[in-house]
């Protein structure tokens, strides 16, 4: 007991942006690095019901906009994704850093100067245009890094990541499959496309209407089956569906990925969501959240000494 105080007393201060469901906070704790307090803002009560189940010491800020840094001690690590729906290339009709939801970046940066943390890192879509990502690196005064969470998971993410923790390289190829992670079936591709609710988003109604674009996360629930219909071509997608609904005799042949192994694809333990929210929730959350071994990569190059 008299350890843990002490390293209590010895640990770090974190401040985390849009805090979701506290991947930060886990990998830190997965890391073995002590926090002495950590301050998470985040509105969404689904997302801040999973923090409190795992970690119920977090001390909960609200809404960005109305953070009062003068009433935070030093803060050795920020960390943030903020919202990236008016950055990201699946919105058409995206706005950018003036968007509604995106343009919270600018609270994370008032923030970021205001508290002067030690180390910060700040996540986002790899897919936002140049003009909104040459801004952000002007406002932190620093390039991104490109990191690709296949490179640590079985999902193509790419991302881009901002941070001033010195020497952070590229992580070395885990070569981790879609198919290793299922529970059960066969995975229709070498890698799942990225986790977000749009392509999810037909849960309740199976595969009627999956988009086109992320197929790769389809699963054959008989290979066997399979192997007779495609004559081994899994890359035959398009031969069963039109204006991307599949054709009700073939329903049987593919299902969507369980939570579970939606969590495996972010790097999350198994249940960490799964056993506290409904299924519509859950993958809300895990489509939000960063994915926790690239986290723990670019945090393993920070001395918090």
């Amino acid at each position: 007991m008299e350890n843990q105080t002490k390293q209590k007393q010895n640990g770090i201060n974190v401040l985390s942006l849009f805090d979701g469901i506290s991947v930060a906070q886990l990998s830190l704790s997965q890391m073995g690095i002590p926090i002495k307090n950590y301050y998470a803002s985040e509105i969404d009560e689904k997302a801040i019901s999973v923090t409190r189940h795992h970690f119920p010491s977090t001390i909960q800020l609200g809404d960005v906009r109305s953070i009062d840094t003068t009433k935070l001690p030093q803060i050795d690590l920020l960390i943030f994704g903020s919202p990236c729906q008016d950055m990201s290339s699946i919105n058409k009709n995206r706005k950018g850093l003036i968007g509604e939801k995106s343009s919270l970046f600018h609270d994370a940066a008032r923030i970021l100067n205001e508290v002067k943390p030690k180390y910060f890192l700040m996540e986002n879509v790899a897919s936002m245009n140049k003009t909104d990502r040459d801004e952000i690196s002007e406002i932190l005064g620093i390039e991104p890094i490109k990191i690709n969470s296949s490179l640590l998971t079985a999902q193509l993410r790419s991302r881009y990541y901002w941070t001033n923790i010195p020497n952070v390289v590229q992580p070395k190829d885990r070569k981790i499959s879609f198919q290793s992670i299922l529970l059960k079936g066969t995975a229709m591709k070498q890698k799942a496309h990225c986790v977000t609710t749009r392509q999810l988003q037909n849960t309740r109604t199976g595969l009627e209407r999956y988009s086109n674009k992320s197929i790769g996360n389809l699963v054959f629930v008989s290979a066997e089956l399979a192997y007779n219909i495609f004559e081994n071509k899994f890359d035959a997608f398009d031969r069963i569906t039109k204006n991307g609904t599949i054709k009700e005799n073939y329903k049987q042949i593919f299902r969507l990925p369980e939570i579970v192994e939606l969590e495996r694809l972010q790097g999350l333990p198994d249940n960490y969501i799964g056993s506290i929210l409904k299924k519509t929730s859950a993958i809300h959350a895990i489509g939000n959240s960063f994915t926790l071994p690239v986290i723990k990569h670019i945090l393993s190059f920070a001395n918090f000494e």
